[in-house]
C-alpha cells in the first residue's frame, strides 16, 4: 500500500471472497497455482492459496494502522462443489490470519443477506439427511491493532463524534436485522460482475462506531468506493486502493450526489432522534440532559456535545477529492 506506517486510524473493507466463483479468475491471475487447483477439483488447496494472497493485504493493513486502530472486514463464507459439496469458512480463516499478526479479535457482527432464490435450503429437497441450510448472513469481523487507542484528553473531535443513545443500542448489537443486501446501481453488466459492493449502511455505521472526526479511513479493496462515500458523509478522511480503473470511474460518475446524500442522512438521524424523544416523553421520560448544539434532550452526558456535519461541497483534486463540511444546525 502506498501509505506510510501508522497513517490510518480505521480500515473498513470487504475483500474478494475466496471460493466464490466470481473471483476465481482474479485470484488465479495473482497465483496461477489457484487455477490449477480449481481445475483439478482440489478445493482445499485453492482455498489455502487464495487466503495466502489476502494475508499479504492484512499484513500491510497492520503496518499502516496506528496502534490501537480498528480493522473491520466484511466477508461471507462460500458453499461450493468441487470434489464434493462443502462450506469454505472464509470468516474463520481471516480471524486466524489477524490473530497471527497480533491483532486482538473483538466481538463480530452478523447481518443478513438474503439469497436471490426463494428456496430456503440446498440439497435433497423434502427428505433427510442431505439438505443444507442456506447461507443468508455475512460477518463484519472487528480487530484492534494492539492496546486500546488513546486520544488527547477532552478532545472535541471525539466528543462531537458521539452517537445518540438509541443509535448506540442498535449499532452495537451483534446481529443487524435491519440491514439488507441491496441491488447495485451500476448500469454496466461487466462492472457489476466485477464488483460486490456492500450496503452503504454497513460502512457508514462502522465509520461512526470506530473513528472520530479528523481520522482517516482506509479501504484496501475499494471497489465502487462505498467506504469512501460513507467516510465523506460521516466527515472523515479516507483512502481507497483499487486495481480496476473501471470501478474507479464508476465512483467518479456518482460523487457529485454525495452532498445531497449527506444532507438527507443527517436530517434523517436528527428526525429519528426526535421521534425517539417523542416516544419517551409519551411514556413520561424526559431523558434528563440537553444537547448543546440541538434543541433536543438526550439520554446521557456523553451525547450533550454531539455535532453532526454534512458535506457542503466537493472539490476534485489531483489525487482525489476534497470535501468541505459544515456543521448541521438545529432543525
Amino acid at each position: 500500500m502506498p501509505l506510510p506506517d501508522d497513517s490510518v486510524e480505521l480500515a473498513v473493507t470487504s475483500p474478494p471472497y475466496p471460493m466464490i466463483e466470481q473471483w476465481d479468475e482474479m485470484f488465479a491471475s495473482l497465483d496461477p497455482a489457484i487455477g490449477d487447483a480449481l481445475a483439478e477439483g482440489d478445493g482445499e488447496r485453492a482455498f489455502d492459496a487464495m487466503h495466502e494472497i489476502l494475508n499479504e493485504a492484512w499484513a500491510e493493513l497492520q503496518r499502516v494502522l496506528v496502534p490501537g486502530g480498528i480493522a473491520c472486514v466484511n466477508v461471507g463464507d462460500a458453499t461450493r462443489t468441487l470434489d464434493r459439496f462443502r462450506v469454505y469458512q472464509n470468516h474463520a480463516r481471516i480471524v486466524d490470519a489477524f490473530a497471527e499478526l497480533g491483532f486482538d479479535p473483538l466481538p463480530e457482527i452478523l447481518w443478513r443477506k438474503p439469497a436471490n432464490s426463494a428456496a430456503k435450503f440446498m440439497g435433497s429437497g423434502m427428505v433427510p439427511p442431505n439438505a443444507y441450510a442456506t447461507l443468508e448472513h455475512e460477518y463484519v469481523l472487528v480487530f484492534r491493532n494492539g492496546e486500546r487507542r488513546s486520544l488527547e484528553p477532552g478532545a472535541d473531535r471525539r466528543y462531537e463524534a458521539a452517537y445518540f443513545w438509541e443509535e448506540r443500542n442498535e449499532w452495537f448489537s451483534d446481529v443487524w436485522t435491519d440491514v439488507r443486501g441491496e441491488r447495485q446501481a451500476l448500469t454496466d453488466d461487466e462492472l457489476r460482475e466485477r464488483s460486490a459492493a456492500y450496503p452503504f449502511e454497513i460502512p457508514y455505521r462502522l465509520v461512526n462506531m470506530f473513528s472520530v472526526y479528523g481520522d482517516t479511513v482506509l479501504d484496501p479493496f475499494w471497489g465502487t468506493g462505498t467506504t469512501t462515500t460513507a467516510a465523506m458523509v460521516a466527515a472523515r478522511n479516507s483512502v481507497g486502493i483499487e486495481r480496476d480503473p473501471g470501478l474507479v470511474r464508476a465512483f467518479e460518475d456518482g460523487v457529485d450526489a454525495v452532498p445531497d446524500r449527506s444532507r438527507a442522512l443527517t436530517s434523517d438521524r436528527l428526525a429519528a432522534h426526535r421521534s425517539f424523544v417523542a416516544e419517551r416523553r409519551a411514556d413520561g421520560d424526559d431523558l434528563g440532559y440537553e444537547a448543546g448544539h440541538y434543541d433536543v434532550p438526550v439520554r446521557t452526558k456523553q451525547e450533550r456535545t454531539i455535532r453532526l456535519y454534512e458535506v457542503d461541497a466537493i472539490e476534485r483534486t489531483a489525487d482525489g477529492y476534497r470535501c468541505r463540511h459544515a456543521p448541521v444546525e438545529s432543525q
